[in-house]
């Protein structure tokens, strides 16, 4: 892939490559219909108007009825393969040496009708999003948080190697890139070690973020028929970067004994561009190892089960100045995605198309490749020195975080652009 090139100009190192191809939700300066769309460089390719006119006629048995749809769920729900020969055609097209000149690339009255300036639109969440978990899958952000509670000894729970951790969070929560956040409101307990504790209401004092990747499914699974691990994958549309912002204080006190809940459910962001499964394929590599015998559900007959994705973090405050608190890898977690998804099945539980699957908070082993403030503070113990001599330990309203992620180099990079958020005050009751 990395020698092919598109004849549309694309900046170097760009996320949206012709070898991506990531698929979203727009409307634009005039229309303001929301519609699918693939990135590619800084602009956008209309689906809705290029299929209507006749852009696919290459592709005769392709329902582009899917293109009109304000989500990308019907789409998605015609499965990986039709996923695979849609990129293909486009990455075809698109190229320099396009097999089709006559589609797109010689045709200057298309070219202006579905290929939109990125700055003239405007993205919406990708899917209708009916479920989401967020799993626990970053070990090395698992042990981190456990040893501050419990010590390194006993810092992972006995059940952490043998089943994905996981807990149901909130759909209607689930925001786009760039949508504010409001800090929220709940009981806190300002001294956990006191006896009795005594809670009281207000602003969360404790805000972070949480650096992770959320899968998309295509396709789900009838009640009662789990999905198999050797199936799993076909059942994974594609990735974004999510950010499941925290309110650690809130947390600390309602999590026990039934987990997260108002500490998670106030906000979670994702990037608005989802690039799909096949594009990361070339990019898959060894995850965290799980030496512990798997019950036969789990294991994997492919050792390739994350994906070497280079992933940062940002933080700008209210007055404009930016400062780079981490980098780290997206190859840092114990279990895959398809683990994820037949664990989460198992039961019998059913699955749907657009459901949103969270990894947890993604950490590398180094201090500069921490995926959320809580370790970077160490539980709000030390500071966190950004530019310009200011320091954190959570966030301030007015600050704003910035995740990005890509695999791949140069002309064949794969990102995902960029999941952005920035803190509005909490409402005063």
């Amino acid at each position: 892939m990395a020698s092919l090139k598109s004849w549309v100009t694309i900046r170097e190192n760009h996320h949206f490559s012709i070898a991506n191809l990531p698929f979203g939700i727009i409307h634009s300066k005039y229309d303001a219909s929301h519609r699918p769309a693939v990135a590619i460089g800084d602009l956008v390719l209309d689906l809705k108007a290029f299929s209507s006119h006749k852009g696919f006629s290459a592709l005769p048995s392709l329902d582009i009825s899917v293109f009109s749809q304000t989500s990308l769920n019907a789409f998605a729900a015609l499965g990986r393969r039709v996923h695979g020969e849609v990129r293909s055609y486009l990455q075809d097209i698109l190229s320099e040496s396009t097999t089709h000149p006559d589609v797109l690339k010689d045709n200057e009255e298309l070219k202006k009708a579905v290929l939109l300036p990125k700055h003239e639109t405007k993205t919406h969440l990708p899917m209708a999003i009916g479920d989401f978990t967020d799993f626990f899958a970053g070990k090395n952000h698992a042990f981190n948080v456990g040893t501050m509670f419990r010590g390194p000894a006993n810092a992972l729970q006995p059940n952490y190697t043998h089943l994905p951790v996981g807990y149901h969070g909130r759909s209607s929560s689930i925001v786009n890139s760039g949508t504010p956040v409001r800090r929220p409101n709940g009981q806190i307990v300002l001294d956990p070690a006191a006896d009795p504790k005594i809670p009281f209401f207000g602003p969360s004092r404790k805000l972070d973020f949480e650096l992770e990747l959320g899968a998309f499914l295509c396709t789900g699974n009838t009640l009662g028929d789990p999905i198999r691990i050797a199936d799993a994958e076909e059942h994974i549309f594609g990735y974004v970067l999510m950010n499941d912002w925290s309110a650690r204080d809130i947390q600390t006190w309602e999590y026990i004994p039934l987990g997260p809940f108002n500490a998670k459910n106030f906000a979670t962001t994702i990037s608005p561009w989802v690039v799909l499964a096949g594009a990361l394929e070339p990019y898959k590599t060894h995850g965290i190892p799980n030496t512990n015998q798997l019950f036969p559900y789990l294991k994997e007959t492919d050792s390739y089960t994350a994906f070497d994705i280079k992933l940062s973090v940002e933080l700008t405050t209210a007055e404009e100045s930016t400062s780079l608190i981490s980098q780290t890898n997206a190859k840092w977690l114990l279990w895959s995605f398809p683990q994820m998804l037949a664990h989460h099945s198992a039961g019998g539980c059913a699955m749907r198309t657009g459901d949103l699957l969270g990894s947890g908070t993604i950490s590398g082993e180094g201090e500069k490749e921490l995926g959320s403030m809580l370790e970077m503070s160490q539980g709000g113990n030390r500071e966190i020195w950004l530019r310009g001599m200011e320091v954190r330990r959570w966030l301030l309203d007015g600050d704003t975080v910035t995740l990005s992620g890509y695999a791949g180099e140069d002309e064949a990079r794969v990102g995902f652009g960029e999941c952005v958020g920035r803190v509005e005050s909490a409402v005063i009751f």
